[in-house]
């Protein structure tokens, strides 16, 4: 069964006669349309209307790309269209995706549209991308595979000496050169971070030079045939405190027990948990202050999450998720280690490669 026959299936069971698809993630995802301005209708139930819309600058590449779908011209304003590629019966229930659409854009629905109910129905194609197939796993895979490599070869050139922003460019050059994307960012802007800004959860890289005798956090991913990895590693450019040294251990460890813990049948609540339990023990809960991961594929974040928060509903086999936990000392350093993990039948398969043992700059 198509992706997009599986997405009017859940559409029926929601009671919706037709499913109006908009944001350009789903969009990719259920025709592979790559473009910017482009909407589906899926009318519910395996029979319905499979309509593409775009405007005359995507024709060709609609033609190419899109299958399964009957392509149709619109305007640049593709909401005029809308009316006329729906079901033919009336009346219709249309679900829309309210996570995405804005409060204009929904107004103006609202105009075209009259007639027809409007039904929320934010979160349903979320829920297919969930679970990857064996297309999107090569995806991720190949995407992680490259990331380490770009990883390799930059830790050649060192680390110390150079400001975070020169490592955090030079990295996403080595993504780039070595087949990431063409013209498009990395799956997020590459966080370098040393010492003090280490402690920032989400750092930005600064022109200021990486001294000796601290902790880094680098935090990078590529993006690869639309699909994204992401991976962290702490290293050290020199000798450690003991403070420091037992941190980094400290999450290693929970970042293992974390590993250990996921599986098919455990919800994201229990494996956050796992993690959490050594670092609150060893004192520094409070320190650690956000969730032991979250999905990855066409967004690096998306569903399924694993945190304190994350629900009652079970990981499955083909979920893949990032275990990462860190913690943060505001105004010294931070630690985060973090690997992308496909969810399999038997427990969990780490994709990321680099080494997790302490590497430290000579």
């Amino acid at each position: 069964m198509s992706r997009a026959d599986r997405a009017a299936g859940l559409a029926a069971e929601r009671e919706l006669d037709a499913l109006l698809v908009s944001h350009p993630v789903n969009l990719r995802y259920l025709t592979g349309f790559t473009g910017t301005n482009g909407l589906a209708v899926l009318g519910a139930g395996a029979d319905g209307v499979r309509r593409f819309l775009t405007d005359f600058r995507y024709l060709e590449r609609a033609a190419e790309e899109v299958s399964g779908f009957d392509v149709v011209r619109g305007e640049r304003d593709l909401l005029d269209a809308v009316r006329a590629a729906l079901p033919e019966r009336r009346p219709v229930r249309l679900g829309f995706d309210d996570a995405h659409i804005s409060v204009r854009a929904h107004r103006r629905l609202q105009e075209v549209l009259e007639g027809v109910e409007l039904a929320p129905a934010g979160g349903l194609v979320e829920r297919l991308r969930t679970v990857k197939d064996a297309g999107e796993l090569r995806r991720i895979r190949a995407a992680a595979d490259l990331a380490d490599e770009a990883l390799e070869a930059l830790l050649d050139r060192g680390l110390h000496g150079r400001t975070e922003r020169a490592v955090a460019l030079d990295l996403e050059d080595e993504m780039r050169h070595r087949g990431a994307e063409a013209g498009a960012e990395p799956s997020f802007p590459s966080i370098v971070a040393a010492g003090a800004n280490g402690a920032l959860p989400h750092a930005q890289s600064r022109p200021v030079e990486i001294p000796r005798d601290t902790l880094v956090i680098v935090d990078w991913g590529a993006r690869l045939d639309g699909y994204c990895s992401d991976c962290t590693r702490t290293f050290a450019t020199g000798e450690l405190d003991g403070e420091a040294a037992a941190v980094y251990e400290l999450v290693r460890r929970a970042q293992v027990t974390g590993l250990e813990a996921v599986g098919p049948g455990v919800t994201g609540r229990d494996a956050d948990a796992a993690a959490r339990a050594l670092i609150e023990e060893a004192g520094h809960g409070e320190r650690f202050g956000h969730g032991l991961g979250h999905g990855v594929g066409l967004e690096v974040h998306e569903a399924p999450r694993l945190a304190k928060t994350g629900g009652d509903d079970p990981l499955v086999a083909g979920n893949v998720v990032t275990v990462e936990p860190g913690v943060y000392l505001p105004g010294r350093f931070g630690v985060r280690i973090e690997d992308l993990v496909v969810v399999t039948e038997a427990g969990a398969d780490v994709i990321s490669s680099s080494r997790k043992d302490l590497v430290t700059e000579v």
